[in-house]
Protein backbone atom coordinates (compact mmCIF):
# COMPACT_ATOMS: atom_id res chain seq x y z
CA UNK A 1 0.00 0.00 0.00
CA UNK A 2 1.23 3.48 -0.85
CA UNK A 3 -0.02 6.78 0.58
CA UNK A 4 -0.13 9.93 -1.51
CA UNK A 5 -1.62 13.38 -1.13
CA UNK A 6 -3.77 14.65 -3.97
CA UNK A 7 -4.95 18.21 -4.53
CA UNK A 8 -8.29 18.10 -6.32
CA UNK A 9 -8.47 20.83 -8.95
CA UNK A 10 -11.74 19.84 -10.55
CA UNK A 11 -14.74 19.20 -8.25
CA UNK A 12 -15.92 16.38 -10.53
CA UNK A 13 -12.86 14.42 -9.51
CA UNK A 14 -14.07 14.24 -5.92
CA UNK A 15 -17.12 12.23 -6.98
CA UNK A 16 -14.89 9.91 -9.03
CA UNK A 17 -12.64 9.33 -6.02
CA UNK A 18 -15.66 8.61 -3.82
CA UNK A 19 -16.81 6.08 -6.39
CA UNK A 20 -13.37 4.42 -6.28
CA UNK A 21 -13.69 4.31 -2.52
CA UNK A 22 -17.09 2.63 -2.74
CA UNK A 23 -15.52 0.00 -5.01
CA UNK A 24 -12.86 -0.52 -2.32
CA UNK A 25 -10.10 0.51 -4.70
CA UNK A 26 -8.90 3.33 -2.47
CA UNK A 27 -9.57 4.72 0.99
CA UNK A 28 -10.06 8.40 1.61
CA UNK A 29 -8.74 9.79 4.87
CA UNK A 30 -9.79 13.14 6.24
CA UNK A 31 -7.25 15.94 6.17
CA UNK A 32 -5.69 17.03 9.45
CA UNK A 33 -8.22 19.84 10.02
CA UNK A 34 -11.09 17.41 9.58
CA UNK A 35 -9.39 14.89 11.86
CA UNK A 36 -9.03 17.53 14.55
CA UNK A 37 -12.69 18.51 14.25
CA UNK A 38 -13.70 14.84 14.40
CA UNK A 39 -11.59 14.16 17.50
CA UNK A 40 -12.81 17.31 19.18
CA UNK A 41 -16.45 16.49 18.51
CA UNK A 42 -15.89 12.97 19.80
CA UNK A 43 -14.38 14.32 23.02
CA UNK A 44 -17.16 16.86 23.42
CA UNK A 45 -19.85 14.24 22.88
CA UNK A 46 -18.57 12.32 25.91
CA UNK A 47 -18.79 15.34 28.17
CA UNK A 48 -21.82 17.01 29.70
CA UNK A 49 -20.26 20.43 29.22
CA UNK A 50 -18.25 21.82 26.35
CA UNK A 51 -14.50 22.13 26.70
CA UNK A 52 -13.40 25.75 26.61
CA UNK A 53 -10.35 27.04 24.78
CA UNK A 54 -8.84 27.95 28.13
CA UNK A 55 -9.17 24.36 29.34
CA UNK A 56 -7.59 23.05 26.16
CA UNK A 57 -4.71 25.54 26.47
CA UNK A 58 -4.18 24.62 30.12
CA UNK A 59 -3.94 20.93 29.20
CA UNK A 60 -1.56 21.63 26.30
CA UNK A 61 0.68 23.75 28.54
CA UNK A 62 0.73 21.05 31.20
CA UNK A 63 1.73 18.36 28.69
CA UNK A 64 4.40 20.58 27.12
CA UNK A 65 5.88 21.30 30.53
CA UNK A 66 5.88 17.60 31.41
CA UNK A 67 7.55 16.69 28.12
CA UNK A 68 10.11 19.44 28.51
CA UNK A 69 10.97 18.24 32.02
CA UNK A 70 11.28 14.65 30.75
CA UNK A 71 13.77 15.77 28.09
CA UNK A 72 15.89 17.57 30.66
CA UNK A 73 16.17 14.46 32.84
Amino acid sequence: METVTINILNPKMESILKEFESLKLISILPNSKEKFKFVLSKIRSKSDSKITLEEIQKEVDMIRERDFNDEKN
